[in-house]
């Protein structure tokens, strides 16, 4: 019954752009499909999801999970081998449980499997978001972005690479430093940066109308979270060219950002 779940799982995927060889970022929501694991009186085996999607990308493929840690900013200590991901059940299992390698950064680092594992693991991006970070490699490789289950608000990290590339005005690089163990167990002291939002102007991310646009002009493939499969996919290249030409419009407020009101006591 798992085996024929997994399959199906797979078959469902397909239907939102996915294929054999692709390179893949998967951005997760387990939720739901924890119930459907429950209704059909399956174990909940998060190895059957992850499964499912190296499945359709075979081994040509290369998929991605965000092992987003926040620690690092707060001074507390990353280990790449053992700092945890914050980033849901699916891509903490997936760090424990397969033979993944994880990128640089200590706050924004992935999970990488497949193909192209060794592309990422030589990456050493200062900068989160930069052309050199694993958001610039995934465009460079022509790879998609997968979103099962999540808005654009709770997943499109990849619209601030768009962002730093195009140096704009409402965010600034911040710079963090803090002890950093690597692959050998060597403890250094490390700097690292992030674009982040200029909150002293009242700055808010706010990237679901972008999201609607991209639905609109038909980029995005597949169904809309909670909607069948609730998995949609886009190709990063293409959300790159999109998103890069909104902001070179002067287009970004109201589509990536908006600004919080200041009022003013008479």
């Amino acid at each position: 019954m798992t085996s024929y779940f997994q399959n199906e799982l797979s078959s469902r995927w397909k239907l939102s752009n996915i294929n054999d060889g692709d390179t893949i970022l998967l951005h997760s929501n387990t939720k739901r499909l924890f119930l459907e694991f429950k209704s059909k009186k399956i174990k909940f085996e998060p190895s059957l999801i992850i499964n499912s999607f190296l499945d359709l990308i075979g081994s040509n493929g290369t998929l991605l999970m965000p092992l987003f840690n926040f620690d690092f900013t707060r001074g507390i200590e990353f280990n790449i081998k053992h700092t945890v991901s914050r980033m849901g059940i699916l891509t903490e299992y997936f760090r424990k449980n397969y033979r993944i390698i994880r990128t640089a950064h200590p706050v924004y680092s992935f999970g990488v499997i497949g193909k192209n594992m060794e592309n990422f693991k030589i990456l050493e991006n200062k900068s989160a978001y930069s052309d050199s970070s694993p958001f610039g490699l995934l465009k460079k490789l022509d790879g998609k972005i997968s979103i099962l289950d999540l808005d654009e608000q709770s997943s499109m990290t990849f619209y601030h690479h768009v962002e730093e590339m195009n140096n704009v005005i409402w965010r600034y690089h911040k710079n963090f430093r803090g002890n950093y163990v690597d692959y050998d167990g060597i403890k250094k002291i490390k700097n690292y940066s992030i674009f982040v939002r200029n909150l002293e102007s009242g700055v808010e991310t706010n990237v679901n109308p972008i999201g609607e646009l991209l639905w609109k002009n038909g980029y995005y493939f597949g169904e809309k979270p909670f909607i069948n499969s609730g998995l949609r996919t886009i190709s990063a290249q293409k959300i790159y060219s999109f998103v890069d030409q909104i902001i070179k419009k002067d287009l970004a407020e109201g589509l990536l950002y908006s600004k919080k009101k200041k009022w003013i006591n008479l």
